[in-house]
């Protein structure tokens, strides 16, 4: 459910040139928005697609059924491995 003008509390800075501005404000006003309301239409999106696509892993058809392949069959622990965990054991 995206936050109202009242439901906002946090504030950001912005800093831009005069021109930026009218522009900005223009654009609001031609979308019969609020500056707040205009930018904050526009630049979410942008922000949910960026932070999905560097939060997200895609694999490739191969590379999901080798993940799954060892999900199923895990290989034996290596003794680096084994080593780990016991120190790790060991603090807690």
């Amino acid at each position: 459910m995206p936050a109202t003008a009242a439901g906002r509390e946090s504030r950001i800075e912005l800093r831009a040139t005069r021109e930026e501005k009218r522009l900005l404000a223009a654009a609001a006003a031609h979308e019969r928005l609020d500056l707040t309301g205009f930018i904050m239409r526009n630049v979410l999106p942008a922000a949910r697609e960026v932070t999905d696509r560097a939060e997200r892993i895609v694999l490739s058809e191969r590379d999901t059924a080798r993940v799954l392949e060892l999900l199923e069959n895990p290989p034996e622990p290596t003794p680096a491995l084994l080593a780990a965990a016991r120190r790790r054991a060991a603090r807690t």
